[in-house]
């Protein structure tokens, strides 16, 4: 077997493989043997006409197309191993020549992984948050369970901003009721901005049994073509007036909502928690921002399959999300008032992003020799069954070594990698 390449363009190249005679003899004997029962021919049984008699009555080139997948089919990988080429994508496979008796020669266009030229990836640098937490998160957060605690306590009187009123409504635009716009028994926070415009504030002064056409105007862009921009009157009735009776913040409440005695040991407590998610939360980022530093540097000519590909597994993804809430992508798209075109073109910045950082964290995983161990590969394994919760974790970890060790090892490239970048970034 010989191969010959030529260039197409950037990541492209058209390989030319030339195959001995001898391999498309073979491989129409195989294409033969697999057909042959499909032949009823006067004089042999039925599936054992010799190939000659079958070659004569169907021309001499009857398996030879098959023949011809079969020898590609053998060849292609080891033209790809021999000529070291990195494959994304093969396409547009050609037969040039398939005569027997004769070389059996074919091309294919591969579409390879880009080269990838870094820039500076060490010692870049980078902002990292400063991480506090104030007296004021801490109060809010506190406050926060205080209203989760809150009672709610029938009112008699007007409403007031952050009372609760009970209402029947039903929107109409132009006299005409519109879909959605109808609800009975409804609880609205007055202050909550969970209705449009101004909405709540219309109804500040209401008692419990009063009635009043309250008219707004929807947004330009609110979602739905026959109401943006529209003006609505909803005819509003009040059913009831509601108030937040919150607790004080004392020992007691304390006691009540959490695992401590004291206020004190509760604001301590909070404020610890929280600043250890922000230490986690600006780790996170700083190794974020490191990484888009790093991935801007390099210079990539990224094919344009490559970007498709990350599309569809986003895609993929979104789909399995979907599923787990009882959803499919048609149900989506309709809620969204979207097209699988507009998803895709939504996806592509990121799925090109995801593709560049990948190529890049791969090439510096080259250059800095980075390597994994089986130990290590053993023990991301165990750390991913323990969080199965079920079943025997050695016997999981064991079945992950076997099914997913590419997944795996990447796993552990990527962490290594981005360890590496930020402990030589500069924090400013």
């Amino acid at each position: 077997m010989k191969t010959t390449l030529e260039k197409i363009e950037n990541n492209i190249v058209k390989v030319t493989v030339t195959v001995e005679a001898e391999q498309l003899t073979t491989a129409v004997n195989e294409a033969y043997k697999k057909n042959v029962k499909q032949f009823n021919i006067p004089g042999f049984r039925k599936g054992k006409a010799p190939l000659m008699i079958i070659k004569k009555m169907y021309g001499e080139d009857i398996f030879n197309g098959e023949a011809g997948e079969i020898v590609v089919n053998k060849t292609l990988h080891n033209a790809v191993i021999e000529n070291n080429l990195k494959v994304v994508e093969i396409t547009n496979v050609n037969i040039e020549q398939c005569e027997t008796g004769k070389e059996f020669i074919y091309t294919a266009e591969i579409v390879t992984l880009p080269e990838v030229t870094l820039g500076e990836y060490k010692g870049v640098e980078v902002e990292k948050a400063v991480v506090e937490v104030t007296d004021e998160e801490v109060e809010a957060d506190i406050n926060a369970m205080r209203e989760q605690n809150a009672r709610i306590e029938v009112k008699e009187g007007e409403i007031a901003d952050g009372d609760i009123a009970v209402i029947d409504f039903e929107g109409f635009v132009d006299g005409v009721a519109f879909e959605g716009g109808k609800g009975e028994d409804y609880s609205l926070t007055i202050g909550s901005h969970t209705f449009i415009d101004t909405f709540e504030e219309q109804l500040i002064g209401l008692k419990a049994g009063d009635s009043k056409d309250v008219v707004v105007t929807f947004p330009e862009q609110y979602g739905k073509e026959e109401l943006n921009g529209k003006e609505a009157t909803f005819k509003v009735v009040v059913k009831e007036v509601k108030v937040k009776e919150l607790p004080e913040i004392d020992d007691e409440f304390v006691k009540e909502v959490s695992e401590f005695n004291t206020v004190a040991e509760l604001k301590e407590d909070t404020k610890k928690k929280m600043l250890e998610y922000k230490e986690h939360t600006a780790k996170h980022e700083f190794e974020e921002k490191v990484l888009s530093a790093v991935t801007e540097n390099a210079t990539i000519d990224i094919p344009e399959v490559m970007i498709n590909k990350e599309i569809e597994a986003m895609i993929r993804d979104l789909e399995q999300r979907l599923k787990y809430q009882g959803l499919d992508m048609e149900g989506y798209l309709k809620y969204t008032n979207s097209t699988m075109d507009k998803v895709k073109d939504y996806m592509k910045e990121s799925a090109e992003k995801r593709v560049r950082t990948d190529l890049v964290i791969g090439e510096i995983a080259k250059v800095e020799e980075i390597k994994v161990t089986d130990e290590e590969l053993k023990e991301k394994a165990t750390e991913l069954a323990k969080q199965w919760g079920a079943g025997e974790v050695e016997k999981n970890a064991e079945m992950l070594m076997n099914m997913q060790k590419e997944y795996l090892t990447v796993d552990i490239i990527n962490k290594k990698v981005i360890e590496l970048l930020v402990s030589n970034a500069k924090a400013v």
